[in-house]
């Protein structure tokens, strides 16, 4: 099947990096956990990461990490990976993992290069720098999904901290973005919707733009929440909606699990319906079932996958960094914390797999910053690597889960209430199951493009 342009785009990501290193010998299994311990040692580890790997002087995150070498030889940061770091501060403080005030002087740290002596353009980022300086690195992309990341992030430390300079800082992050700039191809294209992918001062604007559903939820969001120049209305309804079916089950197509994820880690969209009568929350339950089952499918040839060992997602595996999802390319490679994201979802198969992997694999991938990127036991490979935006997702998942904090603090600002009142959410009490979709709009209301269209990926199989 065709991999959406979003999920090809995940394979920028990774940057042009070396292919991942073997690991070490093999260290001894760590001791047992109940499920809640575990998912405690998860986030706590997660944070750890955030909070060794951020550059004591410009606080910005690196973008990956050895998972068993206490070195850090590692330069490259992520504009992702700093914005899940500033994000993971309140968790860190209401969990008791650091202070109050120490965290926060961590986010003024982070917020006042970002604001002060960071290189941007018309208030967007380059996706990877040096974490040393903040310059550009490997000629990559001025990002628009990865600056959307850092600036909410940024936002739901100032949230937390609100009425005071973090508040401040992060907004003026976020004022700052020139959005029309962005969706207009800097005004070559005045009618445009679509959020382009980034640029670059090589070539311009990127060819693509973030036109079919994946991650883009969180760019929409933020943008038509913009209390200066905002996106319109319709960017909401302008990108594409296709449908999938698997194994007798529906959802919106989209391969990679963090596909799914990323944006409900920021936004509560349980129980609502857009203004075309989508759940997205429906839609990322099943596109899990059908990732786990895309994996049970195969686990007669693949030694990886099991009941409880599943989780096909973008990242690290044995001839590095690919675009895994279900349906789409597999080889037998797990993603840990992809499974371990989808916990407000299905959360028990999500507690079953974290248990099962840990108890199971631990020797070899759970190490100081938690579970590895990725393992895949037909190749003998277990990832030596963790990646700042999948830490990221599952600490977020995990705490959503729990306590409900990251999207409470979200829906405190008052970006949150104008972008849901564009895209028309409105909550909706229906009998369960909810269907992925309530009957089209009426008359008058604006339609998604190609939002009937259905493709059957159960053949692939």
């Amino acid at each position: 099947m065709r991999i959406a342009a979003a999920a090809v785009l995940a394979l920028a990501w990774a940057g042009p990096q070396a292919l991942p290193r073997e690991p070490g010998p093999e260290a001894p299994a760590p001791r047992p956990l109940s499920h809640e311990q575990l998912l405690t040692e998860v986030q706590r580890r997660a944070f750890r990461f955030f909070w060794e790997r951020t550059d004591p002087r410009t606080g910005l995150a690196d973008d990956r990490a050895s998972n068993f070498s206490a070195r850090n030889n590692y330069t490259v940061a992520s504009i992702a990976s700093t914005g899940y770091a500033l994000a993971s501060l309140p968790i860190a403080v209401e969990r008791g993992w650091i202070g109050r005030t120490t965290a926060r002087d961590r986010a003024l740290l982070t917020l006042r290069f970002l604001n002060r002596r960071f290189p941007h353009k018309r208030g967007w980022c380059y996706h990877f720098v040096d974490r040393r300086t903040g310059q550009r690195v490997w000629k990559s992309e001025i990002s628009s999904v990865d600056t959307s990341l850092m600036v909410l992030g940024a936002l739901m430390a100032g949230q937390y901290w609100r009425g005071t300079q973090v508040e401040r800082l992060a907004n003026a992050l976020y004022d700052r973005m020139d959005w029309t700039w962005m969706r207009t191809n800097g005004g070559q294209k005045p009618g445009k919707l679509l959020v382009s992918h980034g640029w670059r001062p090589e070539e311009g604007f990127l060819k693509n733009d973030w036109g079919r559903y994946c991650e883009l939820m969180l760019i929409y969001l933020l943008g038509m929440g913009a209390a200066k120049d905002p996106l319109p209305a319709e960017s909401w309804t302008a990108w594409e909606r296709d449908v999938v079916e698997y194994r007798g089950r529906t959802t919106l197509a989209g391969g990679p699990i963090f596909m799914h994820q990323m944006a409900h880690g920021f936004f509560d969209f349980r129980g609502r319906r857009d203004i075309l009568g989508w759940d997205y929350w429906v839609a990322s339950r099943e596109a899990v079932l059908i990732n786990r089952q895309f994996a049970l499918d195969r686990a007669g040839t693949r030694k990886t996958y099991g009941p409880a060992v599943w989780g096909l997602n973008a990242g690290d595996g044995p001839d590095g960094y690919r675009a895994y999802g279900g349906p789409g390319e597999e080889d037998g490679t797990v993603s840990p914390t992809g499974a371990i994201a989808s916990i407000l979802f299905t959360p028990d198969l999500a507690r079953q797999a974290a248990w099962e992997m840990h108890r199971r694999f631990g020797g070899r991938i759970w190490g100081r910053y938690g579970f590895s990127n990725g393992f895949n036991l037909d190749r003998n490979w277990h990832g030596p690597d963790v990646i700042g935006i999948d830490l990221g997702m599952a600490l977020l998942a995990i705490e959503d889960a729990r306590t409900g904090l990251p999207w409470r603090l979200m829906r405190s600002h008052p970006f949150h209430a104008r972008a849901f009142r564009k895209a028309g959410f409105r909550v909706t009490r229906e009998p369960q199951p909810r269907p992925l979709r309530i009957a089209p709009p009426a008359a008058g209301q604006p339609r998604a493009a190609h939002s009937s269209s259905t493709r059957t990926a159960g053949r692939a199989a």
